[in-house]
């Protein structure tokens, strides 16, 4: 059968915007050569126009640049025409991919959207406050049981500035009071004696065997 009528011959694609924008840059390229070849001949005419004195032979000369002229105006009317159309391949070109760029977000947004449509289903917001609540519970007992281990053991909180700096001053002058006592008790001047030192290492030497109280009662002494 295919001998008889022939095989049907296969249709080919139609050409796409970049097919087509890569034919009229051809073409373009090819106008912009003949329209550089056009000046260097106009320019040679000028020069020659500027050598020649007015007569036949310069008007000949401007003759033939005039035909030249014309010749460049005509190619760069096409050479506009290549321009215009070149300039809307490429916004055809921009809008086809604009779309293509739009439906593939589309794409990504569906997908996405129905991800996260799974996702919500597994998560209960009542869950999630629950639990905050419940870190909010363990984080105040952990900080109450933090201050309660760090508390300070019989150190009363009511202590003012004016009563330590009370019981400081009382501490010195019953401090003072005692060496004075042990300077004027007899054993402390023999001890003084015999050791052949000062106040100091006779204090230093022998100490209280008990603190006096305060009615004024004489401690007991012994040696260290």
């Amino acid at each position: 059968m295919r001998r008889v009528f022939g095989a049907k011959k296969s249709k080919e694609p139609p050409p796409t915007i970049q097919d087509a924008t890569d034919r009229i840059n051809k073409r373009g390229e090819t106008v912009d050569e003949k329209i550089r070849k056009l000046d260097t001949e106009l320019a040679r005419y000028r020069e020659q126009i500027k050598k020649t004195r007015p007569g036949p032979a310069q008007d000949a000369i401007k003759a033939r640049a005039m035909r030249v002229l014309k010749q460049r105006k005509m190619y760069e009317a096409q050479q506009e025409t290549l321009y215009n159309q070149t300039f809307n391949l490429d916004q055809v070109a921009f809008a086809a991919e604009g779309l293509k760029d739009a439906k593939q977000t589309m794409t990504a947004l569906q997908s996405a959207n129905k991800e996260l449509k799974g996702v919500m289903r597994t998560v209960n917001i009542d869950d999630i406050d629950r639990m905050q609540d419940e870190m909010m519970d363990l984080m105040d007992r952990s900080n109450e049981v933090q201050e309660s281990l760090g508390r300070n053991y019989n150190v009363p909180d009511d202590i003012d500035e004016e009563d330590l700096l009370g019981e400081l001053d009382a501490l010195e002058a019953d401090m003072e009071w005692r060496r004075n006592l042990m300077r004027s008790h007899p054993i402390f001047n023999q001890i003084k004696r015999q050791s052949g030192g000062g106040n100091d290492v006779a204090c230093s030497t022998y100490r209280p065997a008990a603190a006096h109280n305060l009615t004024g009662t004489a401690p007991r002494w012994r040696m260290s």
